[in-house]
């Protein structure tokens, strides 16, 4: 599985960080951004989650 954002959607919520922070940091400006494409075997439920709570639809996860 991988997590792809498009940043020009994101407007720093930060909600997707607080469910997956393994996968997603925030940048000085509370804006999202992945910390890797590839999500690991063990965070693919925190990853659905994290794309679950972004009310923008940045986020978005590819099989």
């Amino acid at each position: 599985m991988k997590l792809l954002l498009d940043s020009t959607l994101c407007q720093g919520y930060g909600l997707c960080q607080e469910s997956a922070p393994e996968l997603v940091d925030l940048d000085e400006w509370g804006y999202a951004r992945l910390r890797a494409t590839d999500v690991p075997p063990d965070t693919e439920d925190k990853a659905r989650d994290a794309v679950a709570a972004c009310p923008q639809a940045a986020l978005r996860r590819v099989n």
